[in-house]
């Protein structure tokens, strides 16, 4: 008799645990993470030791995430146990939560090996919200080809389903809450995968729109171009001026506090539907990466779709500007410079740097607009920061250190990481030697915090000033090397990952529960 394990196929020690081939799979599967340290114990019916135990395991404990799948068990299922790892028992807080994600993760997608499994059980009991995370995380695998047929085909008249359906063995509140937080993670991957022709800044809008349907206490507002010119919003027009494509700010306003006039907490995200470099043209190796320009926009509006799906008591506004940045023949020069909606000029030194005009104008407009107690901006904003970062962390560039450390603190349960970055007025020469009150590159050296410093120019209040406290609680995150994973993780493909989704919606879930 046999099973399939992470590592191959092996003989089973015990053939009266189950029919031998896959042939014979049952449409029901189940994932059982495992401890291997723990005492023997049933779960629905199946004792996962004694599965494991009845194959070869070799002379060390299995490390997270190893699976081993057997077909057809007494219970009727195709069982899928994934070892917790040998020091689980060990770990406490965080560091567990990420090793109960690795193994429902990898047995998840261990499961989607199988073409005849339609609904799968997860043992949630461990951590139900780490475990719904990972599984609806795992499941997600976007393509555009045609056979099979796609889910994220626009063209589809009728959805199609995922592969197979996820419930937790033990249904929870915590199970639901960590499929809201995958659910809107998966929907910022989608945006940023989907090819520019097929996101621009009206389907972005038209899509967010459709998501928040029906939501309660959810408005949303599609500014045009001409909106944009009545309040002067001259570095975000900057970079419309190369794109026939119409350009948009999508603004979501969610109150769900119980004062309804309470100050907001408010987002704000890069659109850059697709980023060729305008004039200061990009290389056209991995240009077409850039479809994932917009995922500031991406990750900022699906964050608020799940804080609004969980009906969390805060008042959030979510500001987006939405472009493409072309090198169209009406298109921003080098050298050209604009007069920001703050009053500031600004010289466009690069083109290419095109994120931090966006931003500039829609911070400002969101902060004096909506009186916010709190900003956070997000974008795909530098190459410096992916040299600096990977794809490990996001960048935080804060004012506050308490923002900080409530930020740190949600990445560090989510495991949607965060590292702080240095905010210094020394690097300030960089951007304040032209012609104009700013310059919107400061050269190669510490080019992510320069970036920056250019955006905190525009966030009005974040400091103190005229002996008077700061109002606002101010940080921009620099997301552009962990856009993309380029290796799989036990819990997700490669691709576009919609990071800081999850952590983003967590640090709000515990200010609003404060």
């Amino acid at each position: 008799m046999w099973a399939r394990c992470s590592t191959g196929v092996v003989r089973l020690r015990s053939p009266s645990y189950l029919i031998s081939t896959p042939r014979a799979m049952s449409s029901s599967g189940l994932v059982l993470p495992f401890d291997p340290s723990a005492a023997s114990s049933k779960v629905a019916g199946t004792d996962p030791h004694a599965l494991w135990n009845s194959t070869p395991s070799g002379d060390k404990p299995p490390k997270v995430g190893t699976t081993r799948t057997f077909f057809n068990t007494p219970q009727g299922k195709t069982a899928t146990i994934s070892s917790l790892g040998d020091k689980f028992s060990q770990k406490k807080g965080d560091e567990k939560r990420e090793l109960v994600r690795k193994a429902v993760g990898a047995g998840v997608k261990e499961l989607k090996n199988y073409d005849g499994v339609k609904e799968v059980s997860v043992d949630a009991s461990t951590d139900p919200h780490a475990a719904a995370v990972a599984a609806h995380l795992a499941l997600y695998k976007f393509s555009l080809k045609t056979s099979p047929p796609s889910r994220f085909n626009p063209n589809l008249k009728e959805p199609i389903p995922e592969k197979f359906t996820l419930a937790p063995l033990d249904a929870s509140k915590e199970w639901d809450t960590g499929a809201v937080y995958a659910e809107a993670q998966n929907l910022a991957r989608t945006l940023m995968e989907l090819p520019a022709n097929m996101m621009t800044p009206t389907i972005f809008s038209e899509r967010i729109k459709k998501e928040l349907e029906g939501v309660p206490n959810v408005e949303t507002f599609v500014r045009d171009e001409a909106w944009a010119e009545e309040r002067n919003m001259n570095t975000f027009l900057s970079v419309t001026h190369g794109t026939s494509e119409p350009a948009k700010i999508l603004e979501i306003h969610y109150k769900g506090a119980a004062d309804k006039s309470a100050p907001p907490v408010a987002f704000v995200g890069k659109g850059i539907t697709f980023d060729s470099g305008g004039i200061s043209l990009k290389p056209g190796a991995g240009m077409k990466l850039m479809r994932g320009d917009m995922g500031g926009a991406a990750t900022v509006a699906s964050a608020a779709v799940a804080i609004a799906r969980l009906r969390l008591p805060i008042n959030l506004v979510v500001v987006t500007p939405l472009t493409e940045n072309m090198p169209g023949p009406s298109a921003t020069k080098p050298g050209d410079i604009v007069y920001a909606m703050n009053g500031k000029s600004v010289e466009v030194d690069n083109t290419d740097a095109e994120g931090r005009l966006v931003l500039a104008d829609a911070i400002y407009y969101a902060i004096t607009e909506y009186k916010p107690h709190t900003l956070i901006d997000v974008a795909t904003l530098t190459g410096a920061c992916v040299i600096a970062l990977g794809e490990v962390y996001s960048a935080v560039y804060s004012t506050s250190d308490k923002l900080w450390e409530q930020l740190h603190s949600a990445g560090e349960t989510e495991y949607d990481r965060f590292w702080r970055m240095p905010l210094d007025d020394d690097f300030l020469p960089q951007i304040h030697g032209s012609n104009a009150d700013l310059q919107n590159t400061g050269g190669r050296p510490a080019g992510s915090i320069t970036a920056a410093l250019f955006l905190k120019a525009f966030a009005e209040g974040c400091e103190p000033k005229d002996d008077q406290p700061a109002t606002l609680n101010w940080a921009h995150l620099d997301i552009a090397g962990a856009m993309e994973a380029t290796r799989p993780s036990p819990y997700q493909e490669k691709g576009m990952t919609g990071r800081p989704v999850r952590a983003l919606v967590e640090y709000v879930r515990r200010l609003a529960n404060a």
